[in-house]
């Protein structure tokens, strides 16, 4: 049951919940929640749900509608946290970031700063000690994107290389969890 892969309509359950209780503190988005999961599953010791659960609030569990409502936010999370550790630690060649879409002068761009931005908080929530030089900059090219905005794509945003750092990440983010994983 904990293990099963979420189907689309789990995702739009998880992204309704995020948008009813988010605020400016919290996960507001699946793509964020997935970043954040990614790196916890990857951290170096696993997060009890004590910890990792209040974070995606921004500390303060929201006033839930109902008891049922936040049991199924909660297993659908541990569903997909889960399947990401698998597909992680199982085939991580074919671990794909859930990133944003979006259209920038007529075409195609991937946006993930809101994953790398989850990603971040996941590390932070797993308490992530200093990493050696070579991890550190694969640790660089998913926070690089955590801080750009990209509510308002430049005009003269250079598609080519917002692209080709953008591929950086996924390879960055598996390169992480294989070194956490070597040191469990």
């Amino acid at each position: 049951m904990h293990d099963q892969p979420l189907a689309p309509a789990d995702f739009e359950s998880i992204e309704d919940i995020l948008l009813k209780y988010g605020d400016d503190h919290s996960v507001l988005n699946l793509a964020e929640l997935d970043g954040y999961f990614a790196a916890l599953v990857s951290s170096p010791a696993q997060v009890d749900v004590a910890e990792w659960f209040p974070a995606i609030w921004g500390g303060q569990n929201p006033d839930w509608e109902s008891a049922d409502e936040a049991k199924q936010f909660i297993d659908l999370c541990v569903r997909h946290m889960n399947a990401i550790a698998t597909q992680l630690a199982v085939n991580a060649q074919g671990f794909k970031a859930r990133f944003e879409e979006t259209e920038h002068q007529n075409q195609p761009l991937t946006l993930a700063e809101e994953w790398c931005f989850g990603y971040i908080r996941g590390a932070a929530v797993g308490n992530w000690p200093q990493l050696p030089a070579e991890q550190a900059e694969q640790l660089e090219k998913i926070s690089w994107c955590a801080e750009q905005d990209n509510f308002e794509l430049p005009a003269d945003l250079d598609v080519g290389l917002h692209q080709q750092r953008v591929s950086a990440i996924e390879p960055a983010a598996r390169a992480l969890h294989d070194y956490w994983l070597a040191k469990r």
